[in-house]
């Protein structure tokens, strides 16, 4: 999804000298054009994050628009402190970009997996958190954080995915969106796990199982209203995220549900409360861990006949 995130930015800093990148010394070759065409704009600060987030701040607080771009746990984790004091208490205009959702980094072992940002974000006052599917969102979503005043966080994969929306939806302000109909339950998902709970509806298709699938692609703030409405008459809600089981998607939807009052069957899946210490491709860690298209399948089979 880089790819088509920077293209944006680069349209973006094209029309607006007020826009600034910054790296902690992570880079991909579709920012080339950045670099050679800003390159008083795109600077990389090297291995310090919790600096790039204090020079962010200040940058922002002389009137920019700043893009801070790293791996997941390094622009979240490692520099949490100064995004809660530098720029949430201050309500600045920087936007958070974090590269390898989940597992995405799968060989590069649990100091690279991005599983618990989501829950961390979400604790942040005024923090707005956007997880796309696709290339068409990654994009959109871009254009939404330059135009949305204070934080903003993006989670991204570092590559694309097979498209959900075509390139004519524009039209993100949501917060989710109903991608698949179904009336024996709802799965909500967000980010790559969208394509596999798409997955996953088809094959309880062909067990007679009509599955809805719901793309939740703002995880904070919940768009409640919205999402009232479209389980109003919903029997069972299961949540499917990559990320830590504890904090993030599932919480937030749990949370809402205990407090509407809703009665309905609910259940999260994700990662354990452990770490990822297994190595591999990120289908292979899917697998073993159970979030993959064959053990969902059965696990949600047996949840709906139960």
């Amino acid at each position: 999804m880089r790819a088509p995130f920077f293209t944006a930015l680069y349209d973006i800093m094209k029309r607006d000298k007020d826009v600034i990148l910054l790296m902690a010394d992570t880079g991909a070759i579709v920012m080339d054009d950045i670099r050679a065409d800003f390159p008083d704009r795109c600077l990389n600060v090297g291995i310090a994050e919790e600096n790039m987030i204090g020079v962010a701040a200040g940058m922002a607080m002389a009137g920019k628009t700043v893009f801070t771009y790293a791996i997941i746990p390094f622009v979240t984790m490692r520099c949490y402190e100064q995004l809660r004091v530098d720029v949430c208490v201050q309500e600045l205009p920087v936007k958070a970009i974090g590269v390898g959702a989940g597992v995405d980094y799968s060989t590069l072992g649990p100091t690279h997996h991005g599983l618990e940002d989501m829950a961390l974000m979400r604790l942040l006052p005024g923090m707005r958190i956007m997880s796309p599917c696709d290339d068409t969102q990654a994009m959109e979503f871009c254009r939404m954080a330059y135009k949305t005043p204070g934080p903003f966080y993006i989670r991204l994969d570092r590559n694309g995915q097979p498209l959900v929306y075509d390139d004519d939806h524009k039209d993100f302000t949501p917060g989710l969106s109903v991608v698949r109909e179904g009336k024996d339950l709802q799965l909500i998902a967000t980010g790559k796990m969208v394509l596999t709970a798409l997955s996953v509806a088809d094959e309880l298709a062909r067990k007679s199982i009509k599955a809805g699938v719901i793309d939740l692609y703002r995880v904070k703030p919940l768009n409640t209203d919205l999402l009232a409405k479209i389980l109003a008459d919903c029997p069972q809600v299961v949540t499917i995220e990559e990320h830590s089981i504890i904090g993030g998607l599932g919480s937030a939807v749990a949370e809402f549900l205990a407090e509407s009052g809703k009665a309905v069957k609910f259940s999260r899946i994700g990662l354990p409360d452990s770490f990822c210490r297994r190595y591999g491709t990120r289908q292979f860690l899917h697998s073993d861990i159970g979030i993959d298209t064959e053990h969902l399948t059965k696990r949600l089979s047996e949840m709906v006949i139960a």
